[in-house]
């Protein structure tokens, strides 16, 4: 299949316009033209190589939306026309504990990402969501409902279910005191879920800069850190922080601020490690924890809540020739709240 996409040819180069083919249809295949990709952090980290070696020539994007064109013939989760969504990986073992578990995120093998990885057979590179067309196992894609705004949907496929799974794994929910640190495109999203689930809901921000923005959004409180943290002590305790965040933070206020048994837990990567005083963790048995997206059956669970409670992510779209200007901006957290490219630029 024919594709116009964006690649990066070498590391830390910028992406440019490319030609490719995609894998012919197989019987449990969905073909779908893209409508929306979205531009993830994790994006800039793999094409700089700032996590470590990565596979060239690099087609990136993991936040896929759009309409299925075509089925294989054994194909019964989906029909042409429909609207599909495809997230941060397209395939795992399926024979694991994890992935028997609906955890294929986990797989202990190690799944498919959507791309900087090959396929299961070892040999073909995996090329992203910057494209016009997509080919994609049913398995390993959700049903979008006719109510959201697609441009909208794409960043759920990573930012949104980045958030959702660990507020769902970790119980958020009426009575819940729940903490964001920072409101960028994940933690604007971490907002929107943590209302939506009724917890009472506090935006930590390294600035007063997206007070008003966090508001709007439905935060209970805001509460600028480390500087302003007696005003997060007053709210708290906090059963359950979320981080974010994908530059250096210093944790040591955050896990101060968990109740007994509570949990900070870690979905933003800076690539570095941190340091930790153990004494905050064992003196109230709290937990440091970190969280992967979610599988390809909370994907869908997230996607009907998000149907039920109208949350899409707020979007600025472009066209593929503006993703060097949409990465320098994403690097300088110049966005409300993320990138998508319309896909009919490609």
């Amino acid at each position: 299949m024919k594709t116009r996409g964006y690649v990066a040819l070498r590391a830390k180069e910028d992406l440019i316009p490319y030609e490719f083919s995609r894998r012919e249809l197989g019987p449990r295949d969905v073909a779908l033209d893209i409508s929306f990709a979205g531009v993830c952090h994790s994006d800039i980290h793999q094409v700089n190589e700032d996590w470590g070696p990565s596979l060239f020539p690099m087609v990136p994007g993991h936040e896929i939306v759009g309409i299925v064109t075509a089925v294989g013939d054994a194909v019964k989760k989906f029909k042409v026309g429909e609207r599909i969504g495809v997230g941060t990986f397209v395939d795992s073992c399926r024979t694991c504990d994890a992935c028997a578990a609906g955890l294929e995120q986990y797989c202990e093998e190690g799944n498919t990402q959507t791309y900087n990885d090959k396929e299961r057979d070892g040999t073909s590179i995996c090329f992203g969501g910057y494209s016009n067309v997509f080919v994609v196992d049913e398995n390993y894609a959700v049903q979008v409902a006719d109510s959201l705004s697609l441009e909208g949907v794409a960043p759920l496929m990573c930012a949104g279910i980045t958030l959702y799974s660990p507020l769902k794994h970790w119980g958020a929910t009426s009575g819940s005191k729940v903490g964001i640190v920072g409101l960028g495109g994940l933690g604007h999203l971490g907002l929107k879920f943590a209302k939506a689930l009724g917890a009472e809901t506090t935006v930590f921000s390294h600035s007063d800069n997206k007070r008003d923005d966090a508001m709007r959004l439905g935060a209970d409180h805001f509460v600028v850190m480390p500087e302003h943290a007696d005003v997060a002590t007053s709210v708290g305790p906090y059963d359950l922080i979320i981080s974010t965040v994908s530059a250096d933070v210093d944790l040591a206020p955050y896990l101060e601020l968990l109740k007994l048994d509570g949990n900070l837990v870690l979905v933003g990567l800076s690539g570095k490690p941190n340091a930790i005083d153990t004494f905050q963790l064992v003196g109230q048995r709290r937990t440091l924890s970190g969280s992967c997206a979610g599988g390809v059956a909370e994907l869908q669970e997230m996607m009907d809540f998000c149907a039920e409670h109208d949350i899409t992510s707020d979007v600025e779209v472009v066209s593929a020739s503006d993703i060097k200007s949409a990465y320098e901006r994403t690097i300088a957290s110049d966005v409300k709240y993320r990138f998508v490219i319309d896909a009919s630029t490609f």
